[in-house]
């Protein structure tokens, strides 16, 4: 049984895992926009929530937290000084999933993870 066992590994080692993951969280929030499959969109969406929301409150704390997963300082000032404003009166539901269908070569379902506006 998978009671409690939250995430999906995406047929990947741990540490490949985490690491794409944290990249892709990054190029969500520089670029606004992503093209991926619909299961790293679902995962990227998770940990680009709870990083943006740490961005609303602008602690040290919270800061310090945010560059343990998104390791480029200059986006975590662009999560604390841009987007944390913009989403300051939003409880949650920051990013938004499109979904494209299949891959050409593999048939993979695909979509975009965005930003809302």
């Amino acid at each position: 049984m998978r009671h409690k066992i939250a995430g999906r590994k995406l047929s990947r080692p741990t540490g490949h895992r985490m690491l794409m993951l944290r990249t892709m969280v990054a190029d969500l929030i520089r670029h606004e926009s992503i093209r991926t499959t619909e299961a790293k969109a679902r995962e990227v969406r998770r940990m680009a929530e709870k990083v943006i929301t740490r961005g609303k409150k602008g602690t040290l704390h919270d800061r310090r937290l945010a560059l343990a997963v998104v390791t480029d300082e200059a986006i975590v000032r662009k999560i604390f000084d841009e987007l944390g404003p913009r989403y300051e009166s939003r409880p949650g539901g920051y990013t938004r999933i499109i979904k494209l269908g299949p891959r050409k070569g593999d048939a993979s379902d695909m979509a975009i993870v965005e930003l809302v506006p």
